[in-house]
């Protein structure tokens, strides 16, 4: 076993620049780095905690992957999604810290070949095996390879002299005994300690502000409750369809590859009771303690949708994608109604939602509370706290106040914090970015554990498994309309959600 801290950290607690402040030698290596992920995502964030002097002085990069290339080439790939505005200067500096070394990712003899590269880079910094380190393994790669590139990293590459971390890409399995399997296989290989999986959407601004907001504001955590709420709805939209990418989508479908990870984990940190401490580990059992209490979801409480193309023709639906069989049932539009089982939550249904080429691209958390007891002002609508995660970050509540001047109607306006207007100096970073930092401190606090994963699939693999032993066809929506037909039905139905019947549009102050 490789040194590990003695106890875990969180960003909240121990600082956001801990790790440029401790400056310990650091080496990342990227596999998959002449992919997609790697150059969209990866080396971008990489390079914005460069730009911010928040990576340790000390720190290389190393790119590994199949691709035959040079050091130049590997370097033009990397940047290729780096912003126009960056500075060229401070980009040739990050570049002057990024290797690129290709192998095979079932050859030990490459891996050899990486760990030489390695101890070359410390050794050309006068870093030897006693000094204090840092490695971490950072794969960017396709589920089918995970085992057999950490196995190699184990056998070839893992430095029993220096702390080792290693990052793993979603999906983490297909179902609760392909994701036990994966988890066996990687824990047989690295301690829990040194595994970081990554959801992004763990590392988003607003995700990370819920605690905050619920915890560091006593009127919020007052009313978080059953008594006072109604019925909560976490939604994820995108404008575009598959985009040619239908083949890899169509093995897994829109739930796994939004509800199963990214919507849950955000439905947990909503939830979830108040941890013990900050602590990384305080934070993960509360969250899966919510996990614990979450049914399997049933079917009649989920609508399937996929959509086609749209009727002038301009465009495609999903089963037009050459990649897609064309008989596929696969899901690109799911809503679901869970209930969580506690003191807090019980009877407050909670929907997440997800699409595929639907109107707009948003995702947002919806907190609706109850009626007002014995209203001097009936038949009103209901109060709502929203947080908007993406695209324009936000939280606001729609507030009822009486019409400004001589009018007595009532009227719904809200309390508004938009973050670009009230921050507009402040650039909030990328998620991949807050979370391989989070990596660099040692943070588990935003990542996911082994039996938060489990209990995760628990919920979800009857469903899944009943999807598609039972063909279920999903119902056609239109491209860029607001999903299946009977959506909004689906949800009032079963939640009790009221729309409300005031007038009422919330708009980004500019």
């Amino acid at each position: 076993m490789s040194k590990a801290a003695s106890h875990t950290f969180s960003s909240l607690t121990c600082g956001i620049d801990r790790a440029a402040k401790n400056d310990v030698p650091t080496t990342i290596v990227v596999f998959g780095a002449s992919g997609d992920l790697a150059k969209k995502k990866t080396f971008p964030a990489l390079f914005h905690l460069f730009e911010q002097n928040l990576l340790p002085k000390r720190t290389r990069i190393i790119g590994y992957a199949r691709t035959h290339m040079s050091v130049e080439e590997f370097h033009k790939r990397a940047t290729s999604h780096f912003n126009a505005q960056a500075d060229k200067g401070v980009v040739e500096k990050f570049l002057q810290v990024c290797e690129y070394v290709s192998g095979k990712y079932d050859v030990d003899e490459d891996f050899a070949n990486l760990r030489n590269e390695i101890d070359r880079l410390e050794k050309e910094e006068s870093i030897d095996s006693s000094c204090e380190r840092i490695h971490v393994y950072y794969m960017a790669l396709p589920p089918s390879v995970f085992v057999d590139v950490a196995t190699h990293i184990k056998k070839n590459v893992y430095d029993e002299s220096c702390t080792n971390r290693v990052v793993i890409e979603k999906p983490f399995g297909h179902d609760l005994e392909s994701s036990r399997q994966l988890s066996k296989d990687i824990g047989a290989l690295f301690d829990e300690t040194e595994v970081f999986r990554i959801d992004h959407y763990l590392g988003k601004e607003m995700v990370k502000n819920i605690m905050s907001l619920r915890f560091a504001n006593v009127f919020y955590e007052a009313v978080w409750n059953r008594h006072y709420i109604s019925n909560v709805q976490i939604t994820f939209k995108e404008p575009f369809g598959t985009e040619g990418r239908g083949g890899y989508f169509d093995q897994f479908g829109i739930i796994r590859d939004v509800m199963q990870n990214h919507l849950l984990q955000v439905l947990c940190i909503v939830a979830m009771n108040q941890p013990q401490s900050l602590n990384a580990e305080d934070i993960r059992d509360s969250k899966t303690e919510v996990l614990k209490r979450i049914l399997p979801i049933q079917l009649e409480d989920t609508m399937l949708g996929q959509y086609v193309g749209t009727s002038d023709g301009s465009k495609p639906g999903y089963k037009d994608d050459d990649t897609v069989p064309k008989d596929s049932n696969t899901p690109t539009f799911a809503e679901c109604v869970l209930h969580v089982d506690n003191d807090r939550w019980r009877g407050v249904p909670w929907v997440i939602k997800a699409g595929k080429a639907l109107n707009e691209a948003r995702m947002l958390i919806r907190i609706q509370f109850k009626d007002m007891p014995n209203s001097l002002f009936p038949n009103l609508a209901r109060n709502e706290l929203v947080i908007q995660v993406s695209p324009k970050e936000s939280v606001y509540i729609k507030t009822i106040v009486k019409e400004p001047g001589l009018s007595t109607n009532l009227a719904m306006s809200e309390l508004d914090l938009t973050y670009k207007t009230r921050y507009h100096d402040i650039k909030i970073p990328d998620a991949y970015a807050t979370l391989i930092l989070d990596v660099l401190n040692g943070d588990h606090s935003n990542f996911v554990r082994s039996d938060e994963l489990d209990e995760a699939w628990r919920i979800f693999t009857p469903l899944l498994h009943q999807i598609e032993s039972e063909n279920i066809k999903p119902l056609p929506y239109e491209y860029g309309s607001r999903g299946p037909e009977g959506v909004y039905q689906f949800i009032e139905d079963r939640t009790g959600y009221k729309r409300t019947n005031l007038e009422y549009h919330w708009e980004a102050p500019q």
